[in-house]
Parts: C-alpha cells; sequence; structure tokens
C-alpha cells in the first residue's frame, strides 16, 4: 500500500533521531541489503569464502552501527508466522522471483548488465539461516531484537503505538494501517543513490510520516485510512479493487465512510473477506513484548564477521567508534540518554 500523492513525508536526518527508539522492520530491512549491497557487474550478493551470502550481514553490521553513532536506539523485529490469507500473496512472490532469477540469468549471458542489477533485485530470497545470522549479529553488537508472533511489521507498530518506541521504522506504509504513530521511512538506505537505468544520481534522506498529521491532512479516521489501503492493495490483497488508485480511493471512502457502502459500489475478487483484513490491521497478533537488553561484545562480534569474510580493518574502525559510544552511554545513564 501506498499514500504517494496523498500525505507529503517531512524530511529529516538521521541525526534528528538522536534519543529516539525505533522499531525496525527487520524483514523489510534485509530485503533492501540484499537488494542493493551486490556487484555491479554480475548482479551477484556479497558471498565469504564458503558461498555464503553476506550482504544482509554488511548492510546490517554498517547501517546500524551509523545509527547508534547518532545516537538512535534501534529495536529490531523479525517476522513470525504470516496470517493464513497471506499465502496466495506468498506463493505469488515465489513465482516473481522465480521469473526475475531465470531473467536476471539470461541477461548475464547476454552482457545486459543494467538488466542484470534490475533483474537480480527482482529475484532476492531472504532465508530462516540470514535472519537466524543476523540475530546473532545483532545479539554481539548489544542491539535488542524481538521475534514477532506474525508480521514484523505489526509488531513494530504495536511497540511504537504502545510507547515502547517512538516510532516504527520501514519502507511499508502498512505500518500507518497497523497504527504506528510516526512511520521513518529511508532509515536504511539514505544517502547518494544511482537512478534505474539513468547516468544520474539522487539524494535519499530519511522521512517521517505522522500518523496524526496524516489523518488530520486528508480528513478522515484511522479505520477509514485502512479502508483506503485495502482498496488500494495491501500484502493481503495484492494490487487493490481494480481501477482505484490512492486518489480514488480516498473520494469513495470519503463519501462512504464504512467497509459496508464501500463493498456495495466495488466488486470484491479477492479470496479474502475484506471484513477479515480489516480486523487484522485493527488487532494484529501481539505478544505485548519488553525490550530486552543487549551487551555489547566487540570480541564476538570480530569473530563473527571474521569468519563470514569481513575485513579486520574495516571491522576494528567501526567497533572503535562503538566502542567510544558505548562508554559516552554508561556517562550519561541509560535511563536518560535514550527517548522512547
Amino acid at each position: 500500500m501506498s499514500l504517494s500523492g496523498l500525505v507529503q513525508p517531512r524530511e529529516i536526518c538521521l541525526e534528528g533521531l538522536n534519543g529516539k527508539r525505533i522499531a525496525i522492520d527487520t524483514n523489510n530491512t534485509l530485503y533492501q541489503f540484499l537488494s542493493t549491497i551486490r556487484d555491479k557487474m554480475t548482479g551477484e550478493p556479497l558471498r565469504d569464502s564458503e558461498g555464503r551470502v553476506t550482504s544482509h550481514l554488511s548492510g546490517l553490521f554498517y547501517r546500524t552501527a551509523k545509527m547508534l553513532e547518532v545516537g538512535i536506539e534501534p529495536v529490531f523485529v523479525f517476522d513470525g508466522t504470516p496470517p493464513e490469507f497471506k499465502r496466495e500473496t506468498l506463493e505469488n512472490r515465489i513465482q516473481v522471483r522465480a521469473e526475475a532469477k531465470k531473467k536476471w540469468e539470461e541477461a548475464l549471458a547476454k552482457g545486459e548488465y543494467e538488466k542484470v542489477k534490475m533483474y537480480a533485485q527482482g529475484a532476492v530470497r531472504l532465508t530462516k539461516e540470514m535472519s537466524e545470522e543476523s540475530k546473532e549479529l545483532l545479539g554481539h553488537m548489544g542491539v535488542p531484537w524481538i521475534q514477532a508472533p506474525s508480521e514484523g511489521e505489526a509488531e513494530a507498530s504495536c511497540l511504537a503505538k504502545r510507547g515502547k518506541a517512538w516510532a516504527a521504522g520501514s519502507q511499508d506504509w502498512d505500518s500507518l494501517l497497523f497504527g504506528a504513530p510516526r512511520l521513518i521511512r529511508n532509515m536504511t538506505i539514505s544517502g547518494r543513490r544511482k537512478v534505474a537505468r539513468k547516468e544520474k544520481y539522487i539524494t535519499v534522506n530519511p522521512e517521517i510520516i505522522e500518523l496524526h498529521e496524516a489523518l488530520t491532512q486528508l480528513g478522515i479516521t484511522h479505520d477509514q485510512l485502512i479502508l483506503v489501503g485495502i482498496l488500494v492493495g495491501t500484502d493481503y490483497n495484492q494490487g487493490g479493487v481494480k481501477g482505484f488508485g490512492p486518489k480514488k480511493a480516498l473520494a469513495l471512502v470519503k463519501e462512504k465512510r464504512t467497509l459496508e457502502g464501500i463493498l456495495k459500489e466495488v466488486s470484491w475478487d479477492f479470496r479474502t473477506p475484506a471484513e477479515e483484513i480489516l480486523e487484522f490491521f485493527r488487532n494484529p497478533p501481539s505478544c505485548n513484548h519488553e525490550i530486552p537488553k543487549g551487551r555489547f561484545q566487540p570480541e564476538k562480534v570480530m569473530e563473527f564477521l571474521l569468519g563470514h569474510g569481513f575485513s579486520e580493518e574495516r571491522i576494528s574502525s567501526v567497533l572503535d567508534k562503538m566502542k567510544d559510544f558505548t562508554e559516552k552511554k554508561k556517562q550519561v545513564g541509560l535511563g536518560t540518554f535514550f527517548g522512547k
């Protein structure tokens, strides 16, 4: 679901999040790293000497260290068991990735390197092993992580809704449908980026969308925002209702106001009832987690990353900064250093 064209995010800088605890949709973030941290010519992800993919670990280590350096307290939330009615979406994604992999291999054989990169990104697959490696690395870094019972972005949004985090961090607008009071986008992909198929670069900055402000601007309730999302399309009804973009969806929701009224006006061709999707966004499964405390173990970080082929010099440089930051936290005290 995208609210592009309806809601204008406000650009911020990472430093502007100093002292804030952000609950991060981890699977969304790891997919970003796996998509972007790749060989420019072959489209292959980074690998260690044993052939294991390490792009996710590279992104996670360096970007998390950067967040810590500027005073952000990240809490990473991993996906659990998806709802049964997401099965069709997941099956479609498997098929799309298989097709992308085939096109990637064909483009590589022809030397069509712009297509190589595009199709390689579409073939991205996050494995259970990658998720477990990510948890291990975060644990060594002293960064807390949480296992969600269901969707990671739902649990991250719940943490923010309950005041245990200041905001949810994700690229996915669905976090707002789950009730996150604030959504931070581009946290993990900020910087200079090349525009696809063009010799042009753009600067990608973090941005914030505040739920209350967005609802006020649109003149709707949170339930009605969920209805806009359902019309446009979510992970549970991919593609949305035929013929509906964000503006047309908003107009219909403002006119009919309720799901019952909307369903009288549209053709609902999805396997899952709209009522079930609405209720899932209203009340997603949640474990009501407390934020666990981590312990920074630089020697464990070094051992882990060296075992995956990382440069000792680069690791040391980052760890030295983390040690300095850890000392500063001890001096001011965790209770006063971080806000929620």
